[in-house]
């Protein structure tokens, strides 16, 4: 997407924050990483925010409430208010609260940010199969006990609808990598063999819950992850921004799958404050500022000088654009040489 302006009567192109009228906000490796704010993120959401953009803040995470995130992320310079924040307890609530026939009580597996997020749409949360749950609703918390998973499975083995707060395997700790809510769940499917509906990235319901809770017509989902931020906007059928503070690697960008594509890519949130990268084919190739760049014979070709991330954006529609990958040691071998391996 590209949209502009005029100054003195000449069109400029207008920088992401005034493109777009919405940001849903991952958080862990965009705003923040563990307590810490993340470098230029506080700024230059102030100032995306001072450009009329509307600011929201959209985690997988099903156990902190709005509250607590919100505390967090004042507590790193950003004015948050609570309705800002959206949780995939949030979305799982509401795709409960939506179910026909309606649902009254819940099978509620997981912690305090889940049973607000019930309570919040008018549900009852319960902890048992024999209090004839009308849904089950799973969601992390580091309390999860084998009984409470037998529970959901009573209720699930019997038909009970189920819907999951997100299908992360994995949760990151100070001490390791634990099992996250995809692998609690894993143990319910294993024991039943019933597929959950998903609330959390990359299932479209909480980015469309972001965008619904803030009127959004130009949404444009920010994030670190190919595999959830990426891929989760593209289900919900919204533009997306990939910052380098985060997981992805600028050779997993030139790799990714199809569904898997950002629309922007930048190294951090001041991207918002930029205009879209304009990218040209140029004899056999493409261009995008001082850099020009191809696929031949299974080998990445970049050459030029100037802005890293004119140049990243160019390797990217190069391999994307190749009948195969570029091979593995010449795509690293070209992007090291633009000080981007």
């Amino acid at each position: 997407m590209t949209r502009h302006f005029a100054v003195d009567g000449e069109p400029l192109p207008l920088p992401l924050a005034r493109a777009y009228d919405t940001a849903l906000l991952d958080l862990d490796g965009v705003v923040y990483v563990g307590p810490y704010a993340v470098e230029h993120a506080a700024p230059s959401l102030a100032r995306a925010e001072a450009l009329g953009m509307r600011l929201a803040y959209v985690t997988n995470n099903a156990y902190r409430t709005p509250r607590a995130v919100g505390e967090h992320l004042r507590r790193l310079g950003l004015p948050v208010a609570e309705d800002d924040v959206v949780t995939s307890a949030q979305a799982a609530a509401r795709l409960a609260a939506e179910l026909r026939p309606p649902v009254v009580r819940v099978l509620a597996i997981g912690g305090e940010g889940l049973l607000a997020a019930l309570r919040a749409h008018g549900l009852e949360p319960v902890r048992s199969a024999d209090d004839e749950p009308d849904c089950v609703v799973q969601g992390f918390a580091p309390t999860v006990s084998w009984r409470e998973l037998a529970e959901a499975a009573y209720a699930v083995g019997r038909g009970v609808p189920w819907i999951v707060t997100n299908a992360d395997p994995n949760a990151p700790t100070h001490r390791g990598t634990a099992p996250g809510n995809g692998a609690l769940a894993g143990v319910v499917r294993a024991a039943t063999g019933a597929v959950p509906l998903v609330a959390g990235k990359p299932a479209a319901a909480l980015l469309r819950e972001g965008a619904a809770r803030t009127g959004a017509r130009r949404p444009l989902m920010v994030g670190d992850r190919l595999d959830t931020d990426v891929e989760g906007a593209r289900t919900a059928g919204f533009d997306s921004l990939v910052v380098l503070t985060g997981a992805t690697t600028p050779y997993e960008l030139l790799t990714a799958p199809a569904h898997q594509r950002p629309t922007h890519v930048a190294a951090d949130l001041r991207g918002l404050l930029a205009p879209a990268r304009r990218v040209e084919e140029h004899a056999g190739g493409f261009r995008c500022g001082g850099w020009r760049g191809h696929v031949c014979d299974g080998e990445l070709v970049l050459k030029g000088r100037g802005d890293r991330e004119d140049a990243l954006w160019v390797a990217c529609r190069a391999a994307w654009s190749a009948p195969e990958p570029p091979c593995t040691a010449t795509a690293l071998a070209a992007l090291a040489r633009c000080a981007l391996g």
